[in-house]
Parts: structure tokens; sequence; C-alpha cells
């Protein structure tokens, strides 16, 4: 058979499979998934180390939390990414493993008080230099124990004027400082109108809502999808996340595909009782199951 005779045999019988079979013999590009899982180099014992990147990729994410580092009486963080040389490193072993370092995390202020602790506003702007030099957009800042707005609700003007400035800051450097508070969403809708910037939004927390015994669903209907800004996709340890039957996660995903939103899912506990200490089993099994809900 001539060459030409025999393509336009190979072209007929291709036009009589169906679509699925016929598209898929012809090249594309990548579609880029709206959800992206990560899990914490804090969580999978791996604070600022380069180790976690390596690691992250070992348990399937696409990428990493990094944290700031230890706060306790420093003047600021304990950040080893100040160096340039280690900053390099971060940047160049994400690129060789094709991870993407997702936010940074100011987790010393769990213990802390960012109502009226000295130079707070410093700490949060050296994170936020970081994150211009590492091409970061997000950032993470709870407000932890000290600052729980339900328990202390006197330290609420102090809170709202350092986060004022910090939104500024934000704005300035063209990123979104995430915050963790312990109001219900009608509360942080409140408390983002009195800060009053679009750099400030909320970093929310599954386990929060859940273990107060509210909706988690209606929750995020109520805060919407232009008020947060990444997602702790996690519940308190004891299961892992396939296992959890207070979190339905699948009506979670209708409910952010209605939603709209997409971005960072960042698994943080949801570590199965009986081996809690098992980094790679348990982050490697959220991290499937959250794929197979979120990228299937």
């Amino acid at each position: 058979m001539k060459r030409r005779s025999f393509f336009n045999a190979c072209v007929a019988g291709m036009a009589t499979l169906p679509l699925l079979s016929w598209t898929a013999v012809l090249p594309g590009p990548v579609k880029k998934t709206r959800y992206k899982i990560a899990v914490i180099d804090l969580m999978i014992l791996k604070r600022q180390k380069l180790s976690a990147l390596p690691l992250a990729g070992e348990i399937g994410a696409d990428g990493l939390e990094v944290d700031m580092g230890g706060l306790g009486d420093r003047p600021t963080f304990d950040n080893k990414l100040a160096d340039p040389a280690v900053r390099r490193q971060y940047l160049d072993k994400a690129k060789e493993l094709n991870l993407e370092i997702c936010s940074l995390a100011m987790t010393g202020f769990y213990a802390q008080s960012f109502a009226k602790r000295d130079g707070a506003e410093k700490m949060v702007g050296d994170c936020i230099d970081t994150m211009k030099l590492m091409g970061i957009k997000t950032a993470f800042l709870p407000l932890g124990i000290q600052g729980d707005l339900v328990k202390n609700p006197e330290l609420r003007p102090a809170i709202v004027e350092r986060l004022k400035t910090v939104g500024k800051m934000a704005e300035k450097a063209g990123v979104v400082i995430g915050i963790e508070t312990a109001l219900d969403a009608r509360g942080e809708v409140e408390l983002l109108k009195e800060i009053g910037s679009k750099h400030i939004q909320i970093y929310f927390n599954f386990s929060n809502p859940l273990k107060e015994g509210r909706d988690l669903c209606e929750e995020l209907r109520i805060l919407g999808k232009k008020r947060i800004c990444q997602i702790h996709c996690t519940d308190e340890d004891g299961v892992w996340l396939q296992n959890n039957t207070r979190l339905d996660m699948k009506k979670v995903k209708a409910t952010l595909d209605r939603m709209g939103w997409k971005g960072w899912l960042v698994i943080e506990r949801s570590r199965d009782a009986s081996k809690p200490r098992d980094v790679k089993g348990n982050f490697s099994a959220n991290t499937a199951f959250m794929k197979t809900v979120f990228q299937s």
C-alpha cells in the first residue's frame, strides 16, 4: 500500500473510534488543577530544613508550606531563609522536584500575643520581606491562644490596629496575610470589614468549626471565595481524613466548587492516633485521599 493510501486508511479508521479514544491519541496541554495539595514542613518534622522538600515529594504533595522558624524571646523569627544562600537552595530544590512553596507560616504567634508583643509588626514585616525575595504570595498568621477574640474580646482594638498596619505593608508588597481566628464565619466577616484591607484574608481551618459543632460548609459559604486565601484541610488528630466521619470531604469540595474558590489545600494534622509519629504514612495517606477527591 502506498504511503498516502495507508495514511488515509488510518485516518478513516480513527474517525470511527469513539470520541474519547480519538482525543486520547492527540497531544495537548496538561490541565492546571484548581486545587493543589500541600503539607507543612513543621508538621512533617522538618521545620526550616531543606530535606522537607524531597519528603514532601515522596509524600505526593504538590507543594510545601514553610515555617518562618521559632520566635520565643527573640526580636524576630529564627528564619534561616534570611540567608541568601539558604533561600537559593530552597528555590533550586523546589524547582528540581517540581514543587511549589505555597506559603510561609508564622506559627511562632500560636503561643505569642500578636496584640501585645513588642515589635509584632516588624516580625510580620520580616516575613513579608522573605515572601518578596522568594516570590511567595501568601503567609499564615495565627492569632493563637493569647489572641483568641472569643475569650479575650478586649484585645480586638489592638489586633485590628496592628492588622491595619500589616494590611498596608502587605498591599505595598503585593502579598496576602491569612489570619486564623477563634471567631465564627460571621464574626470573621465583621473583623475583616473592620480591618478594611483586601490583603488581610482568612486562612480557613476545617478543624475550627468542626470542634465547635458548627456547619463547616455553611461557614465556607458565609465567608465566600474572596475572603479565604488558603485552607488548612485538616481536623484534630485521631484518624486519617478518609476515615473521619464528621468531615464529608466530597460535600466540602462541592461547596468550594459552587463558590468558585480555587487554591491550596494544606494538610496540617489528621494523623492516626495509633501511629502519630509515622510522618510518611500519615501524610501520604491524607495526601492521596485529598487528591482522589479534589484532583480526580
